[in-house]
């Protein structure tokens, strides 16, 4: 098992981490071929071509969350497995695991751990890093509770109220959350917020 040479897919939609990943694991004697993708249309066309042992998957891709672009690869293939990245927040590994990954880390792991728990996840099994390696919270405890007012459905203006801040301080929040969450609108920020556990 350990001697097993693995096709793995590479998605993310940043040109610099995309191809340093690429390049990273195409080293790797272990790996047979290293594929790219920078959407979930993309991964489905590779996983449709090669189907790919494992798949590293950026848990923030433009216009989508990388969560619904593994739920998608597990549907499609369910042989491959996933493993989840991001340098921009955390999943608790329930939510992880409810996306259908096999795996969460950091982007902020050394190079050569990556390239380990892409391998790892490869060959069956899983790994999440450990809360204390897990990079700093994606919101701040305000946002937080902003985010929490939005999904219960309050307006700006009772959010405002409910936390006694100007609407004005309200709005700069709620453009924060959608940012940090990469969302069009409070419908897709309460979905993406749920999807990566950020919600019950």
């Amino acid at each position: 098992m350990a001697e097993r040479r693995l096709k793995v897919l590479v998605v993310d939609d940043h040109d610099v981490v995309h191809w340093g990943f690429r390049v990273l694991l195409g080293e790797q004697p272990w790996v047979e071929r290293c594929l790219g993708a920078r959407t979930g249309a993309e991964a489905a066309e590779v996983l449709k071509a090669f189907t790919p042992d494992v798949a590293l998957v950026d848990l923030f891709l433009a216009g989508e969350s990388g969560a619904d672009v593994c739920d998608s690869i597990r549907k499609a293939s369910p042989s491959t497995r996933v493993l989840l990245i991001s340098g921009a927040g955390r999943m608790s590994p329930a939510a992880a695991r409810a996306a259908g990954a096999s795996g969460f880390v950091s982007k902020d792991w050394e190079a050569r751990e990556v390239a380990r728990a892409v391998r790892m996840v490869g060959l069956g099994m899983t790994v999440f890093a450990p809360t204390s390696e897990q990079p700093a919270p994606l919101l701040t405890e305000r946002e937080r509770e902003v985010l929490d007012l939005i999904a219960a459905g309050s307006t700006n203006r009772e959010i405002a109220q409910r936390l006694f801040l100007s609407p004005h301080t309200v709005k700069e929040h709620t453009s924060a959350v959608y940012r940090k969450l990469q969302a069009r609108n409070r419908a897709e920020a309460v979905q993406l917020a749920q999807r990566i556990g950020l919600l019950g």
